[in-house]
């Protein structure tokens, strides 16, 4: 009796070659649009949350009736100081400058000096987003108004040059996002590349 033997042929070395240069021209071809959207989901990311800290803090304020302050710093140890470029934000009952480092309190009753409410790190996530703020501080009253300001607040979330290219407002790639603060204390987010009367647009 004969025995039959089936014989397996995996690929040959010329095939896996050329199946790995394809993909490799594949993927050079993919690279820069990942890129582009990688950078573009960290500035979103860095606007919803610098939106989100925002309300918080207006929120808080009107909760507690009282003065609750939006800080941007520079770092979040012990040595921050307010800035206007400031990847990081602060939400407490007091200035935070050079206390950054303490910790959120729990008490309401006997809050901690400065009372740090949430505080949020800018390498969280979006390490490439980089913020421009008219001020480095936004303070909400009880009634959720913004104290000492009477013209609408303006921080922009773009990306710097040779990461991802220019805003889209400025003829390049890159989907820049402005979150803008009222008077009356509402903020909303806005792309500055659409055009008013468009709901998305600044």
């Amino acid at each position: 009796m004969l025995i039959q033997r089936s014989h397996e042929r995996g690929f040959s070395l010329v095939e896996l070659l050329v199946g790995i240069s394809i993909f490799s021209i594949l993927i050079a071809m993919a690279a820069p649009s990942f890129t582009s959207w990688v950078q573009n989901a960290q500035l979103r990311t860095a606007a919803e949350s610098i939106s989100a800290g925002l309300q918080l803090a207006r929120a808080e304020a009107v909760r507690r009736n009282t003065n609750v302050m939006f800080q941007l710093t520079d770092s979040m140890d012990a040595a921050c100081n307010l800035s206007l470029n400031g990847p990081n934000w602060v939400v407490s009952l007091n200035d935070t400058t050079a206390l950054c480092h303490i910790a959120p309190s729990a008490d309401t009753a006997a809050p901690v000096v400065p009372s740090i409410i949430q505080k949020h790190s800018g390498t969280d996530g979006t390490p490439n987003a980089r913020i421009n703020a008219g001020v480095s501080v936004v303070t909400y009253g009880g009634l959720g108004r913004v104290n000492g300001i009477n013209a609408p607040v303006i921080i922009r979330v773009t990306n710097p040059a040779p990461m991802g290219g220019d805003c889209r407002d400025a003829g390049g790639p890159m989907r820049c996002l402005n979150i803008i603060v009222s008077p009356g204390g509402q903020s909303r987010m806005c792309d500055p590349a659409i055009a008013a009367p468009n709901p998305q647009g600044c």
